[in-house]
């Protein structure tokens, strides 16, 4: 018995060292951050639209041939805009209108062979 609780907490222990490593990344621009395909993407509200940053494992990734829509759900107000890549590792999207409450989905292109998909709420 004590061979099979040593197991257990040992193999909860691995676990929870794994989720450390690849999750809860902090906010660096005051945005939602939320992770997919061990990349943590940052959303931004801005004036005019809405940008997102990407990082990899604690450094910005290069988002250069990345690309994407961005749609936003108010409500039953439902609109989508164009992301593309302004250098570094920032992604932007302009003239759509994010507020608190609002359903966000990132549709991305760039990151390998297959899209990403990366689901936010506004607070």
């Amino acid at each position: 018995m004590k061979k099979l609780i040593s197991a257990a907490i040992l193999g909860l222990s691995l676990v929870s060292l794994n989720a450390m490593a690849h999750g809860g990344a902090k906010p660096q621009h005051g945005g939602i951050v939320q992770s997919a395909r061990d990349l943590s993407f940052e959303l931004v509200p801005q004036e005019n639209g809405a940008a997102i940053y990407v990082v990899d494992h604690d450094a910005p990734a290069d988002v250069n041939k990345a690309s994407g829509k961005l749609t936003v759900l108010n409500g039953a107000e439902k609109s989508e805009a164009t992301l593309s890549s302004t250098g570094a590792n920032k992604l932007e999207a302009k003239d759509i209108k994010l507020t608190k409450g609002s359903k966000v989905v990132a549709t991305l292109t760039g990151f390998g062979d297959k899209t990403i998909t990366v689901r936010f709420t506004v607070k």
